[in-house]
């Protein structure tokens, strides 16, 4: 028989950014806050502290902060027609664990999004007509504007501390940032982090091509910075360990690093870890959630009874947590009926790797989370799709972060994968070998979606989530033509050599290649419960009092890092739930 607690106003489930964000906002409006993590606690003197941290076979190869996946993972399949298998060694992406989730092991890359990709749908059909949009690609608006969201795009980067340039400020663009960026109210809370020289060399190459490069976005302090809750940040020191790893500098932005330092103290909130959340309990109408069931530490069930529920855990975890509660109507790739599940979106990831002459002195072991130079010229509808014939674009930078001796020792391509060619092959690359990466888009279609596996279960014998994805067409075209452009770039350069890091058409999804962790989608937001499960505020239209945080809300996935719209809009909820909400418990949007 389940253990029964005292009920709470407010139970977050998942303490990563999302449910930090909920948890200081909520609580500042005097609502008492329960939230409950599935891992265990982490916070930087006792997971990051030098020199513990500086382990990359710990960290990086055996990937200590990273979720157990013989105890739970996903399913994958290609196609309706296959049989999905489990995810069983990290690889395509990599899902965190324990209090801050993977904002603890992230690199800090902080973007707002295109004003165009919010309303992405609309965007095409205006300028491109309504038959551009192929068959079978399920791409829509998110239902908030950039103007509804740039307060709050601020907001969040300035808890973050997070380091750039403005190129929009009030509508004048400014000499020195990204004159293709939405208008931004205020400067970025510290100036640029220092460019390492791969990104002074790629700024110059794509500046003489054409383009506008600027000083990426990063979430790694570049002096330092109290934030507005009065928490302080460092400046970072470049050592190199910034994915995979906490920061014993305290520079780069994470819930342990802006938030939980306030939040923690606060008497109307309380943390409890090792909680493994099962479902969401709902009253008999189903119209209502009355609280959560969860796994403690003991392995006892404990139902947790809440006037209000938050999902702010990983995307792939809420979309699971939706459909094993029996929250909304689950996606039917058949019939196209349905939505939890719908609209699962990944990224288009590439490259052009360039050999710098003989003599170069990159000094890749100098590196930063997110600090480099980007371009969004071939980013969203930045340039004109009309006779390209594909949808979406590319964020392109070069950040150097680390030359690690594991994972970052590489040689060209070509060279033998062992031995002493591979020795010499490592020691004439690494002061000379660079990337330009290609962060592609990827649109949402009709076959790519997540539901719950009918043969695989978790430890505790719950389905797994499954996923049935594959690359299309649309992104093979997308990827080819962003990267030929990119080859005029290396071409600038004036290297020894340059090598394509394109995918070809043909080629399938591979898990077992890291790619990037910005999984997107099933649980979209939107202006209808017809295609969506959230509204503008990230409520869901079936049970009003359950609202549903991070990148599961993204209707399509973007050539940027989600984080920055992820931290926005969680905000945005917060703003809405204690201004509207909390006075009214209704839904917030009528359907």
């Amino acid at each position: 028989m389940a253990i029964k607690n005292k009920k709470v106003e407010c139970v977050i489930v998942g303490m990563g950014w999302t449910g930090a964000i909920l948890g200081q906002e909520l609580t500042s409006a005097g609502v008492e806050v329960l939230a409950l993590e599935r891992g265990p606690m982490r916070d930087t003197p006792t997971e990051a502290n030098y020199p513990r941290v500086a382990d990359e076979l710990r960290y990086a190869v055996r990937g200590d902060l990273f979720q157990d996946l013989s105890a739970e993972t996903v399913t994958i399949r290609h196609g309706l027609g296959d049989v999905a298998v489990p995810y069983r060694q990290n690889g395509s992406f990599l899902l965190g664990n324990g209090v801050g989730g993977a904002g603890f092991h992230w690199n800090g890359m902080h973007y707002r999004m295109l004003p165009e990709e919010l309303q992405l749908r609309t965007r095409y059909e205006e300028r491109y007509g309504k038959k551009f949009i192929p068959e079978g690609m399920q791409v829509q608006d998110f239902g908030v504007t950039y103007e509804e969201m740039e307060p709050f795009f601020d907001f969040a980067e300035k808890v973050f501390g997070t380091s750039g340039k403005a190129g929009n400020l009030n509508g004048t663009i400014q000499a020195g940032g990204n004159p293709l960026e939405g208008r931004r109210s205020s400067e970025f809370p510290t100036p640029p982090l220092a460019n390492s020289l791969g990104a002074s060399l790629f700024e110059k190459a794509a500046r003489d091509v054409g383009f506008h490069p600027y000083p990426a976005p990063a979430a790694n302090c570049s002096e330092p910075y109290t934030n507005p809750y009065g928490v302080r940040l460092g400046p970072c020191n470049f050592c190199g360990y910034c994915e995979n790893f906490g920061c014993y500098m305290y520079s780069k932005a994470s819930p342990q690093t802006t938030i939980l330092p306030v939040l923690l103290k606060k008497p109307n909130f309380q943390l409890r870890t090792n909680a493994y959340v099962t479902r969401v309990l709902l009253d008999a109408e189903k119209k209502r959630a009355t609280g959560v069931v969860y796994i403690d530490a003991q392995g006892r069930e404990v139902e947790q009874p809440a006037d209000m529920v938050i999902l702010s855990a990983f995307q792939m975890h809420n979309v699971r947590l939706l459909l094993l509660s029996g929250i909304g109507k689950p996606y039917d790739p058949q019939t196209g009926e349905g939505v939890v599940g719908r609209n699962y979106a990944y990224q288009m990831n590439g490259g052009i790797n360039v050999l710098l002459p003989k003599g170069t002195q990159l000094n890749p072991f100098i590196g930063s989370g997110a600090g480099g130079v980007g371009m969004d010229d071939l980013n969203g509808d930045q340039f004109d799709h009309g006779p390209l014939g594909f949808v979406g674009g590319a964020s392109i930078r070069h950040v150097r972060t680390g030359g690690r001796p594991i994972k970052q020792a590489q040689a060209v391509p070509g060279t033998p994968s062992w031995g002493s060619q591979w020795k010499a092959g490592v020691s004439d690359a690494y002061q000379r070998y660079m990337a330009i990466g290609i962060s592609g888009s990827v649109m949402p279609y009709r076959d790519a979606y997540l539901d719950l596996d009918p043969t695989y279960r978790d430890a505790h014998g719950l389905p797994l989530l499954r996923m049935t994805f594959d690359w299309h067409d649309n992104e093979y075209a997308m990827l080819d033509h962003i990267g030929t452009r990119m080859e005029e770039v290396a071409k600038a350069m004036n290297p020894e050599k340059y090598f394509r890091s394109i995918r070809k058409k043909g080629q399938h999804y591979d898990t077992r290649v890291y790619q990037s962790t910005h999984t997107t989608g099933g649980a979209v937001m939107g202006s209808s419960p017809v295609n969506s499960v959230v509204n503008k505020y990230l409520q869901s239209w079936d049970v009003p009092n359950v609202f549903v945080t991070g990148a599961s809300a993204f209707p399509q996935n973007m050539g940027y890092n989600p984080t920055g719209i992820v931290a926005a809009l969680a905000f945005h909820a917060a703003k809405a739930i204690r201004e509207q909400y909390l006075k009214d418990p209704a839904p917030l949007v009528q359907a």
